[in-house]
């Protein structure tokens, strides 16, 4: 593993834990079989921390510093390409949005984490309908960002249960309808697998693929998944799922 580092004599505040360390910007490159995570901050000890915390995990880590506005950035930001990106909102909050629509349309198979100082309905729905697949708050990162990290990878959500229930219901209820998820077990043999699929986060093709069917079989048996799920996207599909199992769990 090589680390450049370029010190500076001012110090700063890190929200991630109350100390005061020389502000640094890090760039680490590992080997390329790892997970590739990059991180995105307007502050030097926060990619500093998160530098930390994942150092002696099974991850190659690209830190990216971001300017305090992110105004200017998003114009010309070119963010590395990597598997998840793990986002501190604590800074330039107007606009987060904008950075995760920005990655997402550039590299749409990545997955998005927020890190910021609390989330809440409020402030957390709207992060969940523009893709962003696990929050976390800094005092939680230090403890379950390395964990989160592959989970999310995979197709998963890292998201508080109370706040992924109180977002389903939010779909639901946008919809006029309110649907007891655990109500719908009327599912086929083949729809239960092409299901298991889409929460592995497979395209259609590739679930065709794995199960020996057409592209357009697939098309047909989610198509009739989300009728019965009452959902009109995957995406509400595969949220609805996770809810359901959590409830069971």
């Amino acid at each position: 593993m090589s680390v450049t580092i370029r010190e500076h004599r001012r110090q700063r505040t890190c929200p991630l834990g109350q100390f005061s360390i020389p502000c640094r910007t890090v760039t680490t490159k590992r080997s390329s079989s790892k997970l590739t995570v990059c991180i995105l901050s307007p502050h030097p000890l926060v990619l500093s921390e998160f530098e930390r915390i994942l150092s002696k995990a099974q991850f190659k880590v690209v830190l990216k510093q971001l300017e305090s506005t992110l105004a200017p950035d998003l114009r010309t930001l070119e963010p590395p390409k990597a598997q998840v990106y793990v986002i501190d909102a604590h800074a330039a909050k107007p606009a987060t949005g904008a950075l995760l629509a920005n990655l997402l349309e550039r590299y749409p198979e990545s997955r998005l984490i927020v890190v910021g100082e609390q989330h809440n309905e409020a402030n957390s729905f709207s992060l969940l309908r523009l893709g962003v697949k696990g929050l976390l708050t800094y005092v939680e990162a230090r403890e379950q960002l390395i964990r989160a990290l592959p989970l999310v990878a995979s197709g998963g959500f890292w998201v508080p249960r109370q706040l992924l229930s109180g977002f389903v219901d939010s779909i639901l209820t946008g919809q006029g309808r309110r649907l007891k998820t655990d109500s719908v077990t009327n599912l086929s043999r083949r729809e239960q697998e092409v299901l298991d699929s889409l929460l592995e986060n497979l395209s259609n093709k590739e679930i065709a693929n794995k199960l020996n069917i057409a592209e357009r079989t697939v098309k047909f048996h989610v198509s009739n998944l989300l009728n019965k799920f009452g959902v009109r996207r995957r995406a509400d599909l595969i949220l609805l799922t996770f809810q359901r199992r959590l409830s069971q769990a």
